[in-house]
Formats: C-alpha cells, structure tokens, sequence
C-alpha cells in the first residue's frame, strides 16, 4: 500500500507518499480501507520531531480517518466488513490502510458522507474529553474558545451551543469572526485588534467565562486566568506560543479556578475507547440531527500531504483539511 512517510525532522517538504508494507491487525483490532484522514496541528508536530507516536503505534502521521472495513480481528463483535466507519487513531492515517483498535471505531452518523466523516473523530473526541468529560461546561455557562475558526474551534462552537451554552471566540480576522458568528457564536473578539480579556470582562459585567479551551499557551496564560469567572475552568491542549511563563498564583486562589491540560494521542486504547463511547452517545446524535455540521475547507489527494501541512500551517484556512488516498 502506499503511506506518507517522513523521511526526516522537518517542515512540510519532509513527507513523502512511498510504497509500504500493509498493517498486520492484532486481535480487538480491525484493518480500515481508508477514505480520507483529517489533517490536524498534531501531525506537523510530528514531523518537526515534537509529538511522537506512542509505543507500537504506526509512524505514519494521520489521527482520524474514514472508510470501509477490510478485515477484522479476532473478538471483534460490533463490527464487519463493508462497514462505513471514522476512527480516531493513535497513527497512520496518512495511508491507503490503517488498523485500530475497534473501541475506537465508529459508525458514519446519518447525513454525513464517508469522506466528511474523516473531519470529526479527533475534534470531537478532543473538546468533549476535556471541556465536556472533565471541564464539565454546561447548559447556561459562558465559553471561550481560543482559535474560533480551526477545526477544533468550529466543531466547540457547535456543540456547545447545542448544549445551551454562551459561547465567546477568538480569531484574526474579521471573515473568520464573521464564520463562527454564522456557526452560532455569541461574541466575536479580534485578538490582533483589541484585548481579549477586556472584551470578555465587558460582555459578562465584570465577572468573566466560566471555560476557556486554549491552544496558545504560555503567553495567554495570566490573561486566560484573568478572563475567568469565580469557578472558573482553563483547559489547555496546545501550546502555539511556548512552554514555560510565570502566573500570579493568587488569582488561582482567589477565585477558586481550575487549570487542566490533556493530550488525545498518549491516551490508553481503553480510556480512548471510552470517549469514543461517550462521543457516540452525546455527539452523534447532534450531528444526525444536522446541530453539528463538518466544515471542510480543502481536500488534497494524498500525494500532496506537503501542501496540506503547509496550507494548515499559514492559517489562512477556516474548518478542516482533508487528505484523500
């Protein structure tokens, strides 16, 4: 089968589709004849040497796909072959074949085609592990999402307003605020243009969000803190701008927040499996339902994986970007 391999650390120009060996699939798992993968921040990391596979996970880049059952182990019982699915992966998706385990597998929802159904598994099991599973962002709370027009950031704003949430988002331009508006979004903030965390403090009288979903990090740290409400949840998945900075510890204390981060990828098959359980049970029926709609900017054949990452990296897109074998 064919594969986009990274022949070295770097930039976008290091993928290259090469002629590979086909996965041997293990019992629990199944073997999926992919459609399309989903093209995330995650895999240009990866090629920059800066997120690592997991131990016995495929080195191929690629963390959601969708497609046809091919094969299927041993104890698998919800699945059989000719099945339309997406999965969330730990790896691999950037090929014409990938195995998973079938805990992480999931039905095509109602309405959606195969090849959009590629653009869900990582993003909704991203936001609703963490602002949802342990954030636990409700009916009538306030939400900011940082980065309103990525892929993970128009699926939040969808989903929380299917749950009745107020939802605040951040982006650098003033199309893409326009965008999330049209998803659903309350408030609009151009972070190049005014400062979030007074916008935010006007639009709640003072009193600040109740969840803020990050991927800047480090240099939205103290501000993040100081955009929350009494209670108040921070919860980080990236860091765009860096590692390491310095908190005024007693704004934590204060006003009683909370700071959580999470990775998807590292996670056990077991807890995965998990959330995807959960995903189907509480996302799927949004989507079916056409609340949660994809969003899919651009699709690439797989040969062009390069230009894929680096239409990703200039942030000129608005929703995902998909790769098709």
């Amino acid at each position: 089968m064919k594969a986009v391999v990274i022949t070295s650390t770097g930039g976008p120009e290091v993928l290259q589709l090469q002629e590979v060996e086909i996965p041997n699939i293990k019992d629990g798992e199944v073997l999926i004849h992919v459609e399309a993968v989903g093209v995330n921040q995650a895999d240009t990391l990866q090629t920059k040497g800066m997120h690592p596979p997991p131990e016995g996970a495929s080195p191929y880049p690629g963390l959601e796909c969708s497609g046809i059952v091919e094969q299927v182990g041993r104890n698998v019982t919800r699945w059989k072959i000719g099945d339309q699915v997406c999965a969330l992966l730990s790896g691999g998706g950037y090929a014409e074949k990938v195995a998973v385990p079938a805990g992480q597998v999931l039905p095509v929802p109602h309405g959606i085609s195969l090849e959009d159904a590629a653009s869900f598994p990582e993003v909704a099991c991203t936001v609703w592990s963490t602002v949802f599973m342990m954030s636990r962002l409700s009916a009538g709370e306030t939400f900011l999402i940082h980065g309103g027009s990525s892929g993970i950031g128009i699926f939040a704003i969808q989903i929380a307003k299917f749950f009745g949430v107020r939802v605040f988002v951040t982006a650098g331009t003033e199309e893409k605020l326009a965008f999330c508006k049209n998803l659903g979004a309350d408030v609009g903030i151009n972070y190049k243009e005014e400062d979030f965390v007074a916008r935010v403090k006007e639009e709640t009288r003072g009193k600040g969000v109740d969840v803020i979903l990050d991927t800047v990090g480090a240099s939205y740290f103290q501000r993040n803190l100081d955009s929350l409400n009494v209670g108040g949840r921070l919860f980080i998945i990236g860091f765009q701008s860096g590692l390491v900075t310095e908190v005024n510890l007693a704004s934590l204390l204060a006003r009683r927040l909370t700071v959580q981060a999470a990775g998807l990828r590292i996670r056990s098959p077991e807890n995965k499996a998990e959330i995807v359980a959960e995903v189907e049970k509480n996302v799927w029926p949004a989507i079916v339902a056409g609340k949660v709609k994809p969003v899919v900017y651009k699709k690439f054949p797989l040969s062009k994986a390069s230009e894929a990452h680096r239409l990703l990296l200039s942030s000129q897109h608005i929703g995902k970007i998909l790769l098709l074998p």
